[in-house]
């Protein structure tokens, strides 16, 4: 997982990425606030953040506003590294956005603990907001299948009457019986798509596709 360090003081900044690394976190490190922005404003930014309380640019406290008012759609996790431990101080930081802090100068163990804490949490917050994208996925999906059944099946039964009413040596009659096919078929896969209710894949060519009979209820 990437973690992102916001920390002006190139010693403390040094310790946390070589600590970080070797709990194998792919570690970005700004040495001001505008540089933190500007990074976690890139394409897939990272979703663990420790920031500096005081550095130049944006403070620690203002990025968590801005990162807050942002409503970011990823999760992310906000840890705040300072020196100031007055209860107030940890209110106000909390109030403005932070999921948790650590105080200057910190110890080994206890960054390894709320760092853990903070991954659990998103993943935690990963997973539900995946299960949510397929839900909706799932209920857009049911309901186009009920649009699309009724045109389907006025399209399969006036096909099934122009069978009726021509006769099998005419050019016209394997034409009609392809289009009945091909809807009927249509058909029977939007039956399983309306019944898709977990996420199965099979793959198909250089790539994966939705296993409809695996992943739609019997």
């Amino acid at each position: 997982m990437k973690i992102l360090i916001a920390e002006d003081n190139m010693t403390t900044r040094r310790i946390l990425e070589t600590i970080l690394v070797k709990w194998n976190y792919d570690v970005i490190s700004a040495c001001d606030g505008n540089e933190a922005w500007e990074k976690l404003q890139e394409k897939d930014p990272p979703k663990l953040i420790i920031l500096d309380w005081m550095m130049p640019g944006i403070n620690g406290v203002e990025m968590c506003r801005r990162l807050r008012r942002a409503d970011p759609v990823e999760p992310m996790y906000i840890i705040l590294l300072t020196a100031r431990d007055e209860k107030n101080d940890i209110v106000e930081g909390l109030g403005a956005g932070a999921d948790d802090y650590i105080a200057k100068p910190f110890d080994k163990e206890e960054l390894r603990a709320r760092i853990d804490v903070g991954r659990r949490v998103v993943e935690l917050q990963t997973a539900l907001l995946e299960k949510e994208k397929l839900q909706v996925i799932f209920e857009m999906t049911g309901a186009i299948c009920h649009e699309l059944s009724q045109p389907m099946q006025a399209i399969s039964g006036n096909s099934e009457l122009m069978l009726m009413s021509i006769q099998k040596d005419n050019p016209l009659y394997q034409n009609v019986k392809t289009i009945k096919d091909q809807v009927d078929r249509m058909g029977d896969i939007t039956r399983k798509l309306k019944r898709v209710t977990r996420y199965k894949t099979k793959d198909y060519i250089n790539s994966k596709i939705i296993d409809l009979d695996s992943a739609a209820t019997p």
